[in-house]
């Protein structure tokens, strides 16, 4: 055990005030795939980390299958561990290095550095976002846990068009995986809800998220 010149164990003391504050906390946001997330991170204009970046490349041992291809909606695709590390990083630092990943072709192809230093709030923002609520709750840098929530025809469509234009995956592939997920929905939502997220439209979420960002009066 350190002690200092006296002995003592400088554990046992008080710090000074303030000195426990994180300088970032992070704001978790998911929903369904085509729900609102992206837009609504660009008309707030804060730091963003985009957890689908988190992936695990389409050649990782054991991923789940679904349709005859991985299962990129299940979160035992996505690398919870690296994605809680780095915004743990984030919070307390302001810098993280986090990973690039090409959703086409399913590969991580780099890696880039972030510094959000003097950010009050960054949105961690993607459809696994709710598994790692506790964790960064525990950590002591969680802000708020939301999740997106509006009629699901119009996120199926929203989705829809995206993948088409993107060209995530051949066009039977994703009418197919996205009328499955308009039918899951609901059971997403109750299961976001269960892990600590709260079910918000993306006009309520962006007011949340707003109050946020304004100095405390304390």
């Amino acid at each position: 055990m350190e002690t200092d010149d006296s002995g003592a164990d400088p554990a046992l003391f008080d710090l000074p005030p303030g000195s426990r504050e994180v300088p970032t906390r992070i704001v978790l946001l998911t929903g369904a795939s085509g729900s609102g997330k992206t837009s609504l991170t660009r008309r707030l204009g804060l730091p963003v980390v985009a957890l689908d970046d988190f992936y695990l490349d389409h050649d990782h041992p054991n991923l789940p299958q679904r349709f005859g291809i991985v299962d990129w909606d299940d979160p035992r695709s996505w690398n919870a561990t690296d994605a809680v590390a780095a915004l743990v990083d984030l919070a307390r630092t302001g810098h993280a290095d986090v990973p690039v990943y090409d959703i086409p072709t399913s590969t991580r192809t780099g890696m880039t550095h972030l510094d959000v230093t003097g950010s009050r709030v960054v949105l961690a923002e993607g459809i696994f976002a709710a598994e790692i609520v506790a964790a960064l709750r525990a950590e002591d840098v969680l802000a708020d846990a939301i999740c997106l929530r509006r009629n699901r025809l119009v996120t199926f469509w929203f989705r829809l068009l995206r993948d088409l234009a993107e060209m995530r995956k051949p066009p039977p592939t994703l009418f197919r995986r996205g009328w499955a997920l308009l039918r899951a929905e609901p059971g997403f939502v109750r299961h976001w809800e269960s892990l600590g997220c709260r079910a918000l439209t993306p006009a309520q979420a962006e007011k949340e998220i707003r109050a946020l960002l304004r100095p405390s009066s304390a």
